[in-house]
Protein backbone atom coordinates (compact mmCIF):
# COMPACT_ATOMS: atom_id res chain seq x y z
CA UNK A 1 0.00 0.00 0.00
CA UNK A 2 1.65 3.23 -1.26
CA UNK A 3 0.83 6.53 0.23
CA UNK A 4 2.64 10.18 -0.53
CA UNK A 5 5.02 10.98 2.94
CA UNK A 6 2.70 12.09 6.08
CA UNK A 7 4.30 14.55 8.45
CA UNK A 8 2.92 15.72 11.97
CA UNK A 9 4.17 16.01 15.31
CA UNK A 10 3.92 13.70 18.32
CA UNK A 11 2.62 15.89 20.70
CA UNK A 12 2.75 13.33 23.11
CA UNK A 13 3.60 9.68 23.16
CA UNK A 14 3.83 6.67 25.94
CA UNK A 15 5.44 3.50 25.15
CA UNK A 16 4.44 1.07 28.02
CA UNK A 17 6.55 -1.99 27.87
CA UNK A 18 6.34 -5.67 28.94
CA UNK A 19 9.13 -8.04 29.09
CA UNK A 20 7.93 -11.50 27.80
CA UNK A 21 8.21 -14.98 27.71
CA UNK A 22 10.29 -16.06 24.36
CA UNK A 23 7.85 -19.06 24.00
CA UNK A 24 4.75 -16.94 25.19
CA UNK A 25 5.58 -14.69 22.62
CA UNK A 26 5.91 -16.58 19.56
CA UNK A 27 2.76 -18.47 20.11
CA UNK A 28 0.68 -15.32 19.31
CA UNK A 29 2.44 -14.03 16.98
CA UNK A 30 2.02 -14.59 13.26
CA UNK A 31 4.22 -15.94 10.60
CA UNK A 32 6.82 -14.41 9.68
CA UNK A 33 7.28 -12.91 12.59
CA UNK A 34 9.96 -14.15 15.99
CA UNK A 35 10.08 -12.34 18.91
CA UNK A 36 13.29 -10.12 18.97
CA UNK A 37 15.22 -10.97 22.05
CA UNK A 38 16.86 -8.26 24.78
CA UNK A 39 18.76 -10.07 27.54
CA UNK A 40 16.79 -13.30 26.69
CA UNK A 41 13.30 -11.24 27.01
CA UNK A 42 10.58 -10.81 24.39
CA UNK A 43 9.48 -7.53 24.54
CA UNK A 44 6.02 -6.38 23.92
CA UNK A 45 3.70 -3.47 24.79
CA UNK A 46 1.02 -0.38 24.32
CA UNK A 47 1.51 2.47 22.37
CA UNK A 48 -1.04 5.59 23.33
CA UNK A 49 -0.05 8.42 20.73
CA UNK A 50 -1.60 11.64 20.32
CA UNK A 51 -0.79 13.02 17.03
CA UNK A 52 -1.24 17.15 15.30
CA UNK A 53 -1.13 18.93 12.44
CA UNK A 54 -0.44 15.45 10.46
CA UNK A 55 -1.24 15.70 6.50
CA UNK A 56 0.82 14.53 3.63
CA UNK A 57 3.75 16.42 3.30
CA UNK A 58 3.21 17.76 -0.57
CA UNK A 59 -0.18 19.60 0.83
CA UNK A 60 -0.11 22.72 -0.51
CA UNK A 61 -1.98 23.77 3.07
CA UNK A 62 -0.49 24.08 6.70
CA UNK A 63 -3.48 22.75 8.63
CA UNK A 64 -3.53 18.92 9.43
CA UNK A 65 -5.40 16.06 11.54
CA UNK A 66 -5.06 15.57 15.28
CA UNK A 67 -6.26 12.34 17.07
CA UNK A 68 -5.58 10.31 19.98
CA UNK A 69 -4.37 6.53 18.88
CA UNK A 70 -3.92 3.52 20.47
CA UNK A 71 -1.56 0.10 19.30
CA UNK A 72 -0.67 -3.23 21.03
CA UNK A 73 2.96 -4.02 19.94
CA UNK A 74 5.76 -6.10 19.72
CA UNK A 75 9.54 -5.94 18.69
CA UNK A 76 10.27 -8.73 16.06
CA UNK A 77 12.60 -10.02 13.48
CA UNK A 78 11.80 -12.11 10.07
CA UNK A 79 13.35 -12.76 7.14
CA UNK A 80 13.23 -11.06 3.98
CA UNK A 81 15.24 -11.25 0.99
CA UNK A 82 17.99 -13.66 2.31
CA UNK A 83 17.98 -11.34 5.55
CA UNK A 84 17.30 -10.60 9.21
CA UNK A 85 15.12 -7.55 9.50
CA UNK A 86 14.21 -5.78 12.62
CA UNK A 87 11.08 -3.78 13.51
CA UNK A 88 7.78 -3.65 15.04
CA UNK A 89 4.46 -6.06 14.47
CA UNK A 90 1.28 -4.35 15.48
CA UNK A 91 -1.83 -6.64 15.89
CA UNK A 92 -4.37 -4.06 16.61
CA UNK A 93 -4.35 0.15 15.99
CA UNK A 94 -7.49 2.24 17.78
CA UNK A 95 -8.16 5.53 17.42
CA UNK A 96 -10.82 8.10 18.52
CA UNK A 97 -10.62 9.73 14.46
CA UNK A 98 -13.16 8.60 12.25
CA UNK A 99 -11.57 9.28 9.31
CA UNK A 100 -8.40 7.62 10.75
CA UNK A 101 -10.72 4.38 11.16
CA UNK A 102 -12.14 4.82 7.47
CA UNK A 103 -9.26 5.44 5.90
CA UNK A 104 -7.25 2.56 7.77
CA UNK A 105 -6.64 -0.62 5.73
CA UNK A 106 -8.17 1.36 2.70
CA UNK A 107 -6.05 4.31 2.11
CA UNK A 108 -3.52 4.01 5.06
CA UNK A 109 -1.68 1.22 6.20
CA UNK A 110 -2.85 -0.73 8.79
CA UNK A 111 -6.69 -1.33 9.51
CA UNK A 112 -7.88 1.10 12.62
CA UNK A 113 -11.00 0.41 14.82
CA UNK A 114 -12.98 3.57 16.17
CA UNK A 115 -12.42 4.00 19.80
CA UNK A 116 -13.29 6.60 22.85
CA UNK A 117 -10.11 8.14 24.31
CA UNK A 118 -10.43 9.90 28.54
CA UNK A 119 -7.29 12.05 28.68
CA UNK A 120 -6.01 14.00 31.70
CA UNK A 121 -2.44 15.13 31.75
CA UNK A 122 -0.28 18.45 32.73
CA UNK A 123 3.18 18.69 32.07
CA UNK A 124 4.17 15.90 34.53
CA UNK A 125 1.53 13.78 35.00
CA UNK A 126 -0.19 11.63 32.25
CA UNK A 127 -3.53 9.52 32.40
CA UNK A 128 -4.89 7.99 29.28
CA UNK A 129 -7.33 5.71 28.85
CA UNK A 130 -8.87 3.94 26.02
CA UNK A 131 -11.76 1.85 25.36
CA UNK A 132 -12.81 0.31 21.58
CA UNK A 133 -16.33 0.94 20.50
CA UNK A 134 -16.12 -2.74 19.13
CA UNK A 135 -15.41 -3.91 22.94
CA UNK A 136 -12.09 -6.06 21.51
CA UNK A 137 -9.85 -4.04 23.23
CA UNK A 138 -8.63 -1.51 26.51
CA UNK A 139 -5.87 -0.11 27.47
CA UNK A 140 -5.10 2.61 30.44
CA UNK A 141 -1.74 4.12 31.16
CA UNK A 142 -1.63 6.53 34.30
CA UNK A 143 1.44 7.59 35.28
CA UNK A 144 4.36 10.62 36.39
CA UNK A 145 7.83 11.85 34.72
CA UNK A 146 10.65 10.16 36.25
CA UNK A 147 14.53 10.27 36.58
CA UNK A 148 15.18 6.87 36.07
CA UNK A 149 13.58 3.40 34.18
CA UNK A 150 12.51 0.58 37.30
CA UNK A 151 15.49 -0.69 39.04
CA UNK A 152 13.32 -4.24 37.71
CA UNK A 153 13.54 -3.17 34.17
CA UNK A 154 15.32 -5.30 31.98
CA UNK A 155 17.14 -2.08 30.15
CA UNK A 156 20.70 -0.81 31.91
CA UNK A 157 20.20 2.82 30.99
CA UNK A 158 17.05 4.90 29.61
CA UNK A 159 19.88 5.30 26.38
CA UNK A 160 19.60 1.84 26.05
CA UNK A 161 15.56 1.65 26.06
CA UNK A 162 15.49 4.51 24.13
CA UNK A 163 18.11 3.39 21.73
CA UNK A 164 16.18 0.03 21.28
CA UNK A 165 12.74 1.44 20.51
CA UNK A 166 13.98 3.98 18.06
CA UNK A 167 15.62 0.97 16.05
CA UNK A 168 11.72 -0.41 15.51
CA UNK A 169 10.99 2.18 13.79
CA UNK A 170 9.89 0.02 10.79
CA UNK A 171 6.55 -1.76 11.82
CA UNK A 172 4.10 -4.17 9.80
CA UNK A 173 0.14 -4.29 10.96
CA UNK A 174 -2.71 -6.56 10.81
CA UNK A 175 -4.70 -5.83 7.45
CA UNK A 176 -8.21 -7.22 6.73
CA UNK A 177 -6.24 -9.72 4.58
CA UNK A 178 -4.87 -13.12 5.91
CA UNK A 179 -1.03 -12.79 5.80
CA UNK A 180 -1.09 -9.95 4.47
CA UNK A 181 0.55 -6.93 6.48
CA UNK A 182 1.24 -3.41 5.71
CA UNK A 183 4.37 -1.72 6.54
CA UNK A 184 4.46 1.40 7.59
CA UNK A 185 7.72 3.66 8.87
CA UNK A 186 8.07 6.23 11.60
CA UNK A 187 10.77 8.83 11.02
CA UNK A 188 11.36 11.17 14.15
CA UNK A 189 13.53 14.53 13.14
CA UNK A 190 14.92 14.37 17.04
CA UNK A 191 14.36 11.54 18.70
CA UNK A 192 14.38 12.09 22.61
CA UNK A 193 12.57 10.00 24.90
CA UNK A 194 12.73 10.22 29.24
CA UNK A 195 11.58 7.78 31.48
CA UNK A 196 8.01 7.67 32.79
CA UNK A 197 6.90 6.20 36.33
CA UNK A 198 3.81 4.48 35.75
CA UNK A 199 1.42 3.67 38.76
CA UNK A 200 -1.24 1.86 37.27
CA UNK A 201 -1.32 -0.03 33.49
CA UNK A 202 -4.04 -2.39 32.11
CA UNK A 203 -4.33 -3.95 28.74
CA UNK A 204 -6.73 -6.56 27.65
CA UNK A 205 -3.98 -7.98 25.56
CA UNK A 206 -0.97 -8.20 27.96
CA UNK A 207 -4.19 -8.55 30.76
CA UNK A 208 -5.28 -12.13 29.06
CA UNK A 209 -4.12 -15.70 31.08
CA UNK A 210 -5.08 -17.19 28.06
CA UNK A 211 -2.58 -15.38 25.93
CA UNK A 212 -0.13 -14.74 28.30
CA UNK A 213 -0.42 -17.23 31.51
CA UNK A 214 0.77 -16.47 34.92
CA UNK A 215 4.48 -15.82 35.17
CA UNK A 216 5.35 -15.31 31.06
CA UNK A 217 4.71 -11.64 31.22
CA UNK A 218 5.59 -8.53 33.71
CA UNK A 219 5.38 -4.66 33.23
CA UNK A 220 9.27 -3.60 32.85
CA UNK A 221 9.29 0.54 31.86
CA UNK A 222 7.36 2.96 29.81
CA UNK A 223 8.65 6.08 28.31
CA UNK A 224 7.94 9.24 27.16
CA UNK A 225 7.99 11.39 23.97
CA UNK A 226 6.97 14.87 23.48
CA UNK A 227 6.78 17.64 20.70
CA UNK A 228 8.78 15.22 18.10
CA UNK A 229 8.31 16.35 14.31
CA UNK A 230 8.17 13.11 12.62
CA UNK A 231 7.03 11.93 9.43
CA UNK A 232 5.30 7.99 7.91
CA UNK A 233 7.00 6.65 5.11
CA UNK A 234 5.26 3.39 3.20
CA UNK A 235 7.07 0.71 2.97
CA UNK A 236 6.92 -2.67 1.07
CA UNK A 237 4.08 -5.04 2.66
CA UNK A 238 4.99 -8.58 3.52
CA UNK A 239 2.89 -11.08 2.54
CA UNK A 240 2.78 -14.73 4.28
CA UNK A 241 0.59 -17.61 2.74
CA UNK A 242 0.82 -19.63 5.91
CA UNK A 243 -0.11 -17.62 9.48
CA UNK A 244 -0.71 -18.78 12.92
CA UNK A 245 -3.64 -17.71 15.19
CA UNK A 246 -3.38 -14.00 16.91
Amino acid sequence: MKIPVIEGMIDRRILANFRVDPEAMARVLPAPFRPQLIHGYAIGGVCLIRLTNVRPRCAPFSWGIRSENAAHRFAVEWEADGQTHQGVYVNRRDTDSCLNALAGGRIFPGTHHHARFTVEETDDCFSVEMQARDGQARMQVTGSVADDLPASSIFASVQEASDFFEQGALGYSASNRAGHFDGLELSCRDWKAEPLQVDSITSSFFDDPTRFPPGTVEFDCALLMRGIPHEWHSRQDLCCPETLPA
